[in-house]
């Protein structure tokens, strides 16, 4: 069979498809291994009692039941969800946003399929391109282009912080936007790295999209306000220049492939038209449990009083086995501020990353290759071979097994 030009693109390699392989095998094939990668939310008893609740109703109820399960949502999703976020995003944020500034996908890994085609690649004749201000970011970003060069990204400034952290920061010096640049994109809180781009850098970038009449799509899948797994107090503004992207995945219902998208009308009625021609409409699931979460007022107090404590006590058990058990002086850990990961960096790595990858792997421990998270940096960079991040998401006594096994790997490389 001859495949497409567009369907050679798809159907070759690439990072997201073997991150997914990589979590669809340790999760469903081979639940011995210690899983350490992919972006599967951890399970949280009290946030999945609330959801048996909802889903118990809904079944009860003939009525609930074939709305569930038998109709259609309108181009733009759920009414009943738009309106409760709208009621939600007036009262908790502030923001003056109507129905009209609120469109559903199905997740937010199409929602950014549709934001980047429909604002990258050929315009007349320049070719643009999303450009991200810091990296590393996520990768499932990275396939997603229906041509090349839509992306381009500047280096970040490292900061070493005491004995054993470090932290990126926007390089605006060499942030340079011009008339190829269709919009400015960041993740808050950043998947791989944990990083939270401060408020300040947040409005100058909100200055700079402004300035060039261009959005700030900022992704909040792991973010405020849900699900929150933010680790400091932070503000989320409404801009018309801002484009924010929700998912409730990290909250918890990945199966349920939910996303939602929050920005100026103009561009949310020409998201809609390309999500019903690709998806034609979404999902009634996600939008329906999140409707009730919302109704009920128990979106925040499960955010706030079981989320984000899991994830943050997850955090520490890692961090104090990463300090325990790793060899002082060969690592530095990114600034863990929000997500549910651990980007390491091994400055002076005798193999790359994605060699350490492999081998860890061989040992029944599975990490994320660091590298390709770098994909919109071009050039050769060594830093881009010398990260792993990890996720902890599993049980205590899994990570604790794990970061002994990555500790006994790095001390038999830096003994060759």
């Amino acid at each position: 069979m001859k495949l497409s030009d567009l369907g050679t693109q798809l159907t070759q390699d690439s990072a997201i498809v073997s991150l997914m392989a990589d979590l669809g095998e340790a999760l469903n094939v081979n639940p011995d291994i210690l899983f350490l990668g992919g972006g599967n939310p951890a399970q949280i008893d009290a946030f999945e009692q609330v959801m048996a609740e909802h889903l118990a109703q809904i079944s009860q109820s003939a009525d609930e039941l074939h709305k569930l399960l038998g109709i259609y949502q309108s181009p733009r999703g759920s009414e009943k969800l738009i309106d409760a976020l709208v009621e939600y995003f007036q009262t908790e944020m502030g923001w003056p946003v109507s129905a009209d500034n609120i469109a559903l996908s199905n997740g937010s890994q199409s929602a950014f399929f549709i934001l980047i085609n429909m604002l990258a690649g050929k315009a007349g004749d320049i070719n643009k391109h999303l450009l991200f201000p810091l990296v590393p970011e996520y990768l499932g970003y990275s396939d997603q282009a229906l041509a090349e060069n839509y992306f381009k990204a500047c280096k970040p400034i490292i900061e070493k912080q005491g004995d054993d952290l470090f932290k990126y920061h926007i390089d605006f010096e060499n942030l340079h936007i011009t008339e190829d640049t269709a919009a400015l994109c960041v993740s808050r809180p950043t998947n791989p790295t944990g990083n939270v781009v401060s408020d300040q850098a947040l409005e100058q970038l909100t200055c700079l999209a402004k300035n060039h009449n261009i959005p700030l799509i900022i992704d909040c899948a792991y973010g405020a306000p849900f699900p929150n797994i933010v680790y400091q107090d932070v503000t989320c503004k409404w801009d018309d220049n801002r484009l924010y992207v929700f998912s409730l995945s990290k909250l918890g219902l990945p199966a349920c492939r939910t996303g939602i998208v929050v920005g100026h009308p103009e561009l949310i009625e020409q998201f809609v038209k390309v999500n019903t021609i690709m998806s034609l409409a979404n999902g009634n699931l996600g939008p329906e449990l999140m409707s009730r979460l919302l109704v009920n007022k128990q979106l925040n107090q499960l955010c706030n009083e079981h989320i984000l404590p899991f994830y943050q006590h997850k955090r520490n058990h890692m961090l104090k086995c990463i300090r325990q058990y790793l060899p002082k002086g060969y690592y530095r850990i990114h600034q863990p501020e929000g997500a549910f990961f651990l980007w390491l960096w091994f400055e002076n790595l005798p193999i790359n990353s994605s060699e350490l990858y492999q081998l860890l792997k061989e040992k029944g421990v599975l990490v994320m290759d660091g590298e390709p998270f770098f994909f919109a940096i071009k050039e050769d960079w060594a830093h881009k071979h010398q990260c792993i991040r990890l996720s902890y998401c599993q049980s205590d006594e899994v990570i604790t097994e794990a970061i002994k096994i990555l500790a006994s790997t790095l001390e038999e490389l830096a003994l060759k």
